[in-house]
């Protein structure tokens, strides 16, 4: 019996044990020996502490008597010491080679002046006539046009196509009146006139802008001297047989008004029959330069009046609204037949020029001799733009061609011209000229010259024939 009872409490003891493990389970406790009565050295009794023994270590679930209630952590003896490849830092940057990180070694620090235009260099594809842009190409391609019209008597007056030149050059003839000579470019009219008499001045103009010539006759000696010189191809005239169907000068008689007044250019076929010549070239003329910004030192001048000594007169007055000048002729507004508008320029131009008698060429429609203007070397000159005037000088560098007319301050700089159409005044003295602030009011007291609508009361042109000396 009392062995009974001795391995009952043996059991019991057993049971305490495994129950003391199983409620610690977090704790990796060292092996329990029981040490038994009677028996010197105990069989030693190991029990799961649930630390793997090595990396193959597995875990061991709960024996079936283990109740959910539990909360059992297994704590693992073994930690891994690899390092996750997803942490590695890269040891460069990338910059990408198409984004540019030049910093320029130049940063302007002022507002750039304008691109200089002229006088003797013109940027491309701008006209040194204009200072402008041409209006196309056919413009850029095609050769300065010269055509001379007739300014007297007041009965040619409106004129036609004047206002479509780029620059009108206006100069004495006999007996103190005055005649243009129109130079086109940029346009072509089809109905400009009446045209006249070629001048001994146009010996100067036509090399100065490597010109084609239009007139309509001249005295035997002056025709003479324009064969003989070496652009004598450029000469498109009547003179020489160039007629209303093969050269554009056709002939459109009014009543009232003598034949010689009734000569008109169609320019469009002019420029064909130059190029079938083999003369139509674009070619440039030097000497005007022009910018927006006006040169320094002009005085303010609104309204300008030139006398020719008593046989005819021009006043140019400014318009602000516009920033042109409008012209008067004998006290009468002066307009132009072709546009309904009165005669305009951005710029006006008058220089002082000698003017010689040569008797020895003698031009019988004005019963006296042939004035030679030396258009040539230089002289004093007004510039009139934008309402302000300078008293400068004009220039001709030399007498090649291409050098053409110049407007230059004492120091030899260029006065700045308004980019635009120029109107070139020759005069005698510059007495005949009378500059003011204050402007006349001309409508008020003139007789109007009455208007001529466009295109509409022109007859049908008849064929020309030579008309020498018209």
């Amino acid at each position: 019996m009392h062995r009974a009872i001795r391995l009952f409490l043996m059991a019991a003891l057993l049971v305490v044990a495994v129950l003391s493990v199983q409620a610690s389970p977090t704790t990796s406790a060292p092996a329990v020996q029981i040490t038994l009565p009677g028996t010197n050295t105990p069989p030693p009794l190991s029990f799961a502490t649930n630390t793997p023994s090595g990396p193959t270590s597995t875990f061991t679930p709960l024996p079936p008597t283990a109740t959910n209630t539990e909360t059992f952590t297994p704590t693992l003896t073994h930690t891994p010491t690899i390092t996750p490849s997803a942490t590695f830092t890269p040891t460069f940057t990338y910059t990408p080679t198409n984004t540019p990180t030049y910093t320029p070694t130049f940063t302007p620090t002022f507002t750039p002046s304008p691109t200089p235009v002229g006088p003797y260099s013109y940027p491309e594809g701008v006209s040194p006539l204009t200072g402008l842009p041409y209006p196309n190409e056919e413009a850029r391609n095609r050769r300065n046009l010269i055509v001379k019209i007739s300014n007297y008597p007041p009965l040619v007056r409106p004129q036609s196509g004047i206002n479509q030149a780029d620059v009108v050059y206006e100069y004495e003839v006999e007996g103190g009146v005055t005649r243009f000579a129109a130079i086109y470019r940029n346009n072509t009219p089809d109905h400009v006139g009446p045209v006249r008499s070629g001048r001994l001045v146009d010996l100067e103009l036509v090399p100065m802008y490597q010109a084609l010539f239009a007139y309509s006759g001249a005295s035997e000696p002056v025709q003479n001297m324009l064969m003989d010189q070496e652009w004598a191809l450029q000469i498109i005239s009547p003179s020489i047989g160039d007629n209303c169907e093969e050269a554009g000068f056709c002939r459109f008689p009014q009543d009232g008004i003598p034949f010689e007044h009734t000569l008109y250019l169609d320019t469009n076929v002019l420029y064909d029959r130059a190029t079938r010549r083999g003369v139509n070239t674009g070619y440039r003329a030097r000497g005007f330069a022009f910018s927006e910004i006006l040169s320094p030192g002009g005085n303010p001048a609104t309204d300008v009046f030139v006398d020719y000594y008593g046989q005819t007169d021009a006043r140019w007055q400014y318009r602000e609204d516009s920033n042109t000048y409008v012209r008067y002729t004998d006290s009468a507004p002066h307009f132009d037949a072709a546009d309904g508008e009165q005669l305009w320029a951005d710029n006006l131009i008058i220089i002082e020029v000698p003017h010689e008698e040569r008797p020895d060429l003698f031009e019988p429609e004005s019963r006296s001799a042939s004035h030679q203007i030396n258009l040539w070397d230089t002289g004093r000159a007004y510039l009139f733009r934008d309402g302000v005037y300078y008293d400068c000088y004009w220039r001709r560098r030399d007498r090649e061609p291409g050098s053409a007319l110049e407007i230059i301050f004492g120091d030899g700089t260029p006065v700045m011209m308004s980019p635009g159409r120029t109107w070139v005044m020759i005069t005698r003295w510059m007495n005949y000229v009378t500059i003011s602030t204050e402007q006349p009011n001309v409508e008020a007291t003139a007789t109007i010259i009455a208007l001529t609508p466009t295109n509409t009361p022109w007859p049908t042109p008849v064929p020309e024939t030579a008309t020498p000396g018209s």
